[in-house]
């Protein structure tokens, strides 16, 4: 007759000390606490297969985290199985990987794959979309089994929120996420294709930008009479000048520039790739200017509230806005815009004014962009300042063609 097993007591898991050797304390019914060398002590189940006579041990969780009574709770959920022929751990099996194609485990997945080619600013973007608009109601849906009127239901609900465009954004997004799980075997079909032309119509609304010269003139004016601090200035009076988007300006940085060489070295967030801005002889006064006050700090524009962190592109925004500068007017990105409508008109090289601009290029050109007709920009950049000054005080303007 097999001796009977005594069941254990809290105070018994509590004090068992470790052995030279590890050893097991039973509680009856393949139910045993292991308890090791170095005093660690986990659950464990013994029990034999469903499916022949092969032995099994199923971990159920280390003590103090799992408390005898809540082993006991996890040995009897996994006997019951048992006793409908489940295997307890093929069931664990199975709920792991229903865990690990859910549309959030698939999306994170996606995500951490491509935020390392994106700027922090748009990953950041993308994931909290995602967290705030899809997660809390998809995300543990299995992603295999998601329909396209499930998908619809959610970006509706975005869209009764007055968020048309981030609707189309989020529908953007899921479809990219259902595409990476087909390549990746964790679905069969993309449902998001389904939806063309179920939410309400949107499409981008382009920066505004002057682009005329009867257009620019009054911006320039009105930035040139900025009543406010130095350093909104400056940036204010660099953007024109510049071809850099809102926030690389915003965060231009001391240590990035030569003002002897007139250069500008940075990395670019968008592309990830060294680029050198050509400096205006306009430029460089502008930043000596405003050396002695900020030049001892980190960013050459600093933030009001914490000089330790640059300016935000917003304020620069609502310093326009308080020039005077409407916003059908124009934006601070809008600068980007204008140089490069009025550049191309004047007959510059294409491509000295795409490198210029940061903008991504193919081929090994692509490669070599930071340096790329660094000689021909220089001298566009200097031409380009020259205009806008003599737009601004309204000087006879010479059309700044390049010579040949």
């Amino acid at each position: 007759m097999a001796k009977q097993i005594k069941p254990l007591t809290p105070s018994q898991v509590q004090n068992a000390k470790p052995q030279a050797e590890q050893y097991k304390l039973r509680d009856g019914g393949g139910l045993y606490l292991l308890v090791k060398p170095d005093g660690s002590k986990g659950w464990r189940f013994d029990y034999r297969r469903p499916s022949g006579d092969k032995r099994n041990t199923l971990s159920l969780g280390t003590y103090p985290e799992v408390a005898l009574k809540r082993a006991r709770e996890k040995h009897l959920e996994a006997r019951t199985l048992l006793a409908d022929r489940i295997d307890p751990s093929d069931a664990r099996q199975a709920e792991k990987e229903s865990r690990a194609t859910t549309f959030e485990a698939v999306a994170r997945e996606w995500f951490g794959k491509q935020k390392t080619q994106w700027a922090k600013g748009h990953a950041d973007k993308i994931i909290r979309r995602l967290e705030r608009d899809i997660f809390p109601w998809m995300g543990e849906r299995p992603i295999a089994s998601i329909t396209a009127p499930e998908l619809l239901k959610h970006l509706e609900r975005i869209e009764r929120r007055g968020a048309v465009e981030t609707a189309h954004r989020a529908l953007q997004t899921c479809g990219q996420v259902f595409r990476f799980a087909i390549r990746q075997g964790q679905a069969e079909r993309d449902p998001s294709g389904d939806l063309k032309g179920a939410l309400t119509p949107w499409r981008p609304v382009n920066f505004a930008s002057a682009t005329t010269p009867a257009e620019i003139t009054p911006v320039l004016r009105k930035i040139h009479d900025y009543k406010g601090g130095a350093v909104v200035r400056t940036a204010l009076l660099l953007a024109p000048l510049l071809f850099a988007r809102p926030g690389e300006l915003a965060a231009m940085k001391w240590a990035e520039l030569n003002l002897e060489a007139a250069e500008w070295r940075y990395i670019v967030p968008k592309t990830k790739r060294a680029h050198i801005a050509a400096l205006s002889t306009q430029a460089v006064e502008l930043l000596r200017d405003l050396q002695p006050l900020t030049g001892r700090g980190e960013y050459v524009f600093p933030g009001a509230r914490d000089r330790k962190k640059p300016m935000s592109g917003n304020a620069l925004l609502q310093a326009m806005r308080r020039t005077g500068i409407g916003k059908k007017e124009m934006t601070v990105h809008g600068f980007r815009h204008m140089a490069s409508t009025r550049l191309n008109e004047m007959g510059w090289s294409a491509d000295a004014i795409e490198a210029a601009l940061t903008h991504r290029m193919p081929g090994v050109r692509g490669v070599y962009n930071s340096a790329q007709y660094l000689d021909e920009r220089r001298k566009m950049t200097q031409a380009w300042a020259n205009y806008l000054d003599d737009l601004r005080s309204g000087t006879n303007v010479i059309p700044i063609r390049k010579s040949a």
